[in-house]
C-alpha cells in the first residue's frame, strides 16, 4: 500500500465498513492507529476494533459529499445510510502514512433530514 494517497484510503475504509469486511479494514489501519470522536479520545487500534467496528453491521453505505485530500491528510463529509433506512451526516479527518491510516477524528451528530427546523435553534440542555 506504500503509494496509496489519503483519498483512496478514505474511500477504501468506507467501502470496507459498508461491506463489513474487517480484514480489508485491518489492512488499511496502521498498528499505531489512534481514533477520536465526541465519545473517544485517541483510543488505540484494538479498542477501535472492539468498540467501533461492530457498528459496521448497521451500515448500508456512504455517499461522499466532500473529500479534500493530499497524500497524507484527508477531510471527508459523507451521508451514511443505515440498514434501517436512517441517514446521518459525519465529517472525518484522516492522517495517513506509508499507505495506511494512522489517525482519524470523527465529528458526528446530524440526522438527515435535520431534526431542527430551518432557521431554528434547539437548546441541548
Amino acid at each position: 500500500m506504500g503509494n496509496t494517497g489519503a483519498a483512496d484510503l478514505v474511500r477504501a475504509l468506507l467501502a470496507a465498513y459498508a461491506a463489513k469486511d474487517r480484514d480489508a479494514a485491518e489492512r488499511l489501519i496502521s498498528p499505531d492507529f489512534r481514533f477520536s470522536s465526541p465519545l473517544d479520545n485517541r483510543i488505540d487500534r484494538a479498542t477501535y476494533f472492539d468498540i467501533c467496528w461492530p457498528n459496521s453491521k448497521h451500515i448500508e453505505g456512504y455517499e461522499i459529499e466532500h473529500l479534500l485530500a493530499d497524500e497524507n491528510k484527508a477531510s471527508v463529509t459523507y451521508v451514511g445510510r443505515s440498514v434501517s433506512g436512517k441517514r446521518f451526516r459525519n465529517t472525518e479527518v484522516f492522517i495517513c502514512r506509508d499507505g495506511q491510516i494512522v489517525e482519524v477524528e470523527v465529528y458526528f451528530g446530524w440526522w438527515v433530514p435535520h431534526d431542527v427546523p430551518p432557521g431554528h435553534h434547539v437548546d441541548p440542555r
